[in-house]
Parts: structure tokens; sequence; C-alpha cells
């Protein structure tokens, strides 16, 4: 009886340790499958909310008002610490030139691309290769994606996570809705988050109000936030705005 015993406690706690192995495999799985979908469905869930609502902030809006509460520059990329200025203004109440000059400045191919300019990928990529500077090649949707949820820099994380977050927005968001959020966002220097906050600070109206002229130094301070504007920066928009004019937005 006693070897017995022995036989039989031996078997228990060899059933004892597979069936704790096999709780914690299950568990690990469990985990995996809650973190996978989480980090699925949260961005999902989030933009198509936001295909409806304004976003209350963006992820650069907290950056900067974080940035604006240090004594010391944080960053070598940060041109102004100055606390961020936010105000959502409708698309039926922005002036036509705003859109039309954005798209002319930072991406002309706007309506006719997915999400991504692969010419301008690929030309960008054999710049690099031939010793220049690797540069971006940013469409609207993607900097409306990083100005939302990410940070700014050129790593392969925020690339990837950049690249699944336009897929999404792309598939949920008219092309008019990606533009009238990233001209709600985008920051044109100093704080100045929007086109409102840049219309009232730099020329005392409503975006409404804007005219053709003014929308082109608006998006030419775009492509050197808190820099102010070159002559040759606003020209440059202004001579592709008529070149946009021709895709419509929708």
């Amino acid at each position: 009886m006693t070897g017995t015993n022995r036989v039989s406690g031996r078997q228990a706690r060899r059933g004892r340790r597979r069936g704790s192995g096999s709780r914690r495999r299950t568990l690990f799985w469990r985990a995996g499958l809650w973190s996978t979908a989480l980090c699925v469905g949260l961005p999902l869930a989030l933009i198509v909310l936001l295909r409806w609502a304004p976003p209350p902030t963006t992820a650069f809006m907290l950056r900067s008002a974080w940035l604006s509460g240090t004594a010391v520059k944080a960053s070598a990329e940060v041109e102004r610490l100055a606390p961020p200025t936010y105000r959502w203004t409708d698309w039926e109440e922005i002036a036509p030139q705003a859109a039309l000059a954005v798209i002319a400045s930072e991406d002309q191919k706007f309506a006719d691309h997915n999400g991504f300019d692969v010419e301008a990928i690929q030309m960008a990529l054999e710049d690099a290769r031939e010793g220049g500077r690797l540069r971006g090649a940013s469409t609207i949707s993607q900097q409306t994606a990083k100005n939302l949820f990410l940070w700014p820099g050129r790593s392969f994380v925020r690339k990837g996570l950049e690249a699944y977050l336009t897929v999404l927005i792309e598939l949920c968001w008219s092309k008019q809705r990606i533009v009238e959020v990233y001209l709600n966002i985008a920051e044109f220097g100093g704080g100045l988050f929007g086109i409102t906050a840049a219309s009232e600070r730099f020329f005392g109206k409503t975006p409404a109000e804007l005219t053709a002229d003014e929308a082109a130094h608006a998006a030419a301070r775009r492509r050197r936030p808190g820099r102010g504007t070159r002559l040759g920066s606003v020209a440059a928009v202004s001579g592709n705005v008529s070149g946009a004019a021709s895709h419509q937005i929708g």
C-alpha cells in the first residue's frame, strides 16, 4: 500500500504541474489576444468617433503643453516654447483657399492617392541612397495620423504606427474630413494649432475671411513652423494653388 501511495502521489503532483502550466499558457494567450485587440481596436474606435466629433486635443498639443511648462528647452526640435492655442472650426466656416493652399504646399497628389505617395517615397529613398539627407515624403493623411496620435521623429516604430493609423483614417474618413481635421490640428508655429489660431494671430480675421494670398502665407508657415515665411515659399504655394484647385476634395 505504501508503494502504491507513493506512485499515486507522484502522479498527482505531475498532474498539478501540468494543470498549472496549462493555465499559465492559457492566461498568456488570453493576455496576448486582449492586448492585440486593444492595440487594434482602440485606435479604430477613436478614428471612427473622430469621423464626426472634433478632437479635443492631440498628441502634439499635449507635447507642446508639456514642453511649455518646463523651464529648460527639452528638445532641439522645439523652436518656441509657447502653450498651445487651439479652437476647432467646421469645414463650412473655413475659406476654400485654405484647403487648396495646404494641398498645394504639402501634398499635391492628395486627391489621387490612398494615404501614401509611393513616388515621393521612392524618390526620397533614392536621394538617401545617393548620400543625400533622408527627407520626408509624408502625405496630409500621414501627417494627420502623426499629429493626432504620435510624436515627432523618424524611428521605424513610429513610422510603422503612422502607416497603420493612416490606413485606418483613409478607410474611415472622406478626403474632405481628412483636410478638415488637418487644417484644425496642424501647427502653424509657436504653439498655434489650427487655421483658426493662425488666422487670428497673423491676419486678425476668421478662417472664412482668408484671401488666397493669406492662405498661401499660412501654408508657407506650416512648412516652416515658428520660423516665419520666405517670399519664395509663399510664391511656390501660390503658384501651385491653381493645380490643386483642379482636383475636387470629397
